[in-house]
């Protein structure tokens, strides 16, 4: 289903461009919210096509937040696990941007588009043994899938982070990585907690935290979605 979606809306931009209708939809796109929503819809799974409207895959309203508070730190660490659009903004409105990648392919899709600042490292699963110290990924399919080397990642740069994302896989282990890591002050940003497994890893937190829960209009998603936005706890 979600490949005919895909090919059904790559299909429909052909068609408003081959019409000359693309263009008026990219202009509403520029000046109007809405319009950034609707035109970002024909940009789903392509990273060339979404860059040009500089959003990342978070709802709109913790983008805003996240830019408000970049804009208070502008060297800003951030750090992110699974690359994309949001590589990319972040790198224009932070210091640096480590971010970690399972996919060899996609991240081979977005090294090419980020500036100097920014790098995306790959960090691929193994086949998983029973190992109980193993990291798994809630997500169909990766079942079998060990990604303890990816969500260890953050542990290989010394020092703390501004900004943390969590936006991949094995995305609670992940999070309960990212706490002890993050700066005072910090915002980590978890995408999608309409998932109960990602609201649950929050709940169950190794350090006090304090969450913010945005909902709302998502880029490329025809429905609305839930970014969290988690900070320690003074």
């Amino acid at each position: 289903m979600k490949t005919a979606y895909v090919a059904s809306l790559r299909a429909l931009r052909r068609i408003l461009a081959a019409v000359g209708l693309l263009g008026l939809l990219d202009r509403w796109a520029r000046r109007s919210r809405t319009g950034l929503w609707v035109r970002s819809l024909l940009s789903i799974y392509d990273l060339q096509d979404l860059l040009s409207y500089d959003v990342p895959w978070w709802t709109f309203e913790a983008s805003d937040r996240v830019a408000g508070f970049l804009s208070t730190r502008p060297q800003a660490r951030a750090f992110e696990w699974g690359s994309g659009a949001s590589t990319v903004w972040m790198s224009k409105r932070a210091g640096d941007v480590t971010s970690i990648e399972h996919d060899a392919e996609w991240g081979a899709i977005v090294e090419p588009v980020l500036p100097d600042n920014a790098v995306v490292k790959i960090a691929s699963p193994r086949t998983a043994i029973g190992d109980p110290a193993e990291e798994r990924s809630g997500k169909p399919g990766f079942e079998g899938l060990d990604f303890s080397e990816y969500v260890a990642a953050v542990d290989v740069t010394d020092g703390h982070f501004d900004l943390i994302v969590i936006d991949g896989r094995a995305r609670g282990a992940c999070f309960h990585r990212a706490v002890s890591r993050l700066a005072p002050g910090g915002v980590l940003v978890f995408d999608n907690v309409d998932r109960k497994r990602y609201r649950d890893a929050i709940a169950s937190s190794p350090v006090a935290v304090d969450v913010e829960w945005t909902r709302g209009l998502t880029p490329a998603l025809p429905y609305p979605t839930r970014t969290a936005l988690v900070r320690l706890r003074d």
